[in-house]
């Protein structure tokens, strides 16, 4: 297990990512032209971004619902990693234009989307320019 002290520094091990437009499914993997767009996306995104006390908790059932609306994207993990005490072995992000801020919700394969969550502010930014780029990804 990687042991983390900052959400933040979680995403540079990712090794795979899944994004879910509409509830379709495309793949991503590391070394990939597609991958590193994201990647270089979200650190923009997250640039400048604060960890803020997350109240948000995920519930299984209803984060698998969500998967087939909208748009989301989920980072994929070589081995468990844990920030804050909470292990993951893959973090899912709803994304959404007008958010300001967003959970981020832990995978794990023994409870599947269920538990804790982080919360990211995004400090006066939204997420229109990460949402196009994964809205313009060639599948």
């Amino acid at each position: 297990m990687v042991v983390m002290e900052e959400i933040n520094e979680a995403f540079e091990y990712t090794q795979n990512i899944n994004v879910y437009e509409e509830g379709i499914k495309s793949e991503y993997s590391l070394g990939g032209n597609e991958f590193e767009k994201i990647i270089c996306a979200w650190d923009e995104l997250m640039e400048g971004a604060h960890p803020m006390p997350a109240f948000g908790v995920s519930l299984d059932k209803e984060t698998r619902a969500a998967l087939s609306r909208g748009l989301w994207v989920e980072f994929g993990f070589e081995k468990q990693m844990e920030v804050g005490g909470m292990p993951f072995e893959k973090l899912l992000v709803e994304v959404c234009d007008s958010f300001y801020g967003f959970n981020i919700i832990r995978y794990n394969t023994d409870y599947g989307y269920e538990g804790r969550c982080y919360y990211i502010d995004l400090v006066g930014k939204n997420m229109s320019n990460f949402s196009a780029v994964l809205k313009n990804l060639d599948n």
